[in-house]
């Protein structure tokens, strides 16, 4: 695995070729879960491409790859986005953080604890963008109601069809954090 300040490089041109096939690689910093990674991308590389290659945080899922499942959720300064849709070197200083930074150590996040205790997730594929919606939700609306969940999850695609687990398993975690 790599570590913070490890740099990534990937060849830039294709044996035989007399021009480059990849653009330029570009170096930039991203603040992942409280660390500092400093990497060379190509400029077109998404900040889900990133998270799951060089930093090989797999937890971000890429799913449809155009923004349509949600299933690459990550927070991008606490705010719920698609990693699939933004390039890795629009990120700037903003602090990305990704279902493996929910954790507190060993600890599960309530939400993710939730979805454990409820079996939100049959094959898990859309968990991990689920878990970072209903996580942020949570953030801003301690006491959420079960629409609340559902205007969170909206945009997420869950083929399993758990979405009744999914907000009883938010609803329960919203307790679990007031108590």
């Amino acid at each position: 695995m790599f570590s913070p300040t490890s740099a990534m490089t990937v060849e830039t041109q294709h044996p035989g070729d007399d021009a480059p096939a990849n653009p330029p690689l570009v170096t930039i910093e991203l603040h992942v879960n409280s660390a500092v990674w400093t990497l060379c991308v190509e400029p077109r590389m998404t900040l889900a491409e990133a998270l799951r290659g060089p930093l090989q945080l797999t937890g971000t899922k890429i799913a449809c790859n155009r923004g349509a499942c949600s299933a690459c959720t990550v927070w991008l300064d606490g705010v719920p986005i698609c990693s699939c849709m933004m390039l890795a070197t629009d990120v700037g200083t903003r602090s990305v953080t990704t279902i493996e930074g929910l954790a507190s150590g060993e600890k599960l996040h309530p939400v993710q604890q939730a979805f454990i205790d409820h079996d939100a997730l049959q094959c898990g594929f859309c968990a991990p963008g689920m878990i970072m919606s209903c996580a942020a939700l949570l953030e801003r609306s301690p006491q959420p109601s079960a629409d609340d969940v559902r205007a969170a999850i909206s945009g997420h695609y869950c083929r399993c069809g758990t979405y009744p687990h999914v907000i009883a398993a938010t609803l329960d975690a919203a307790k679990m954090r007031r108590a």
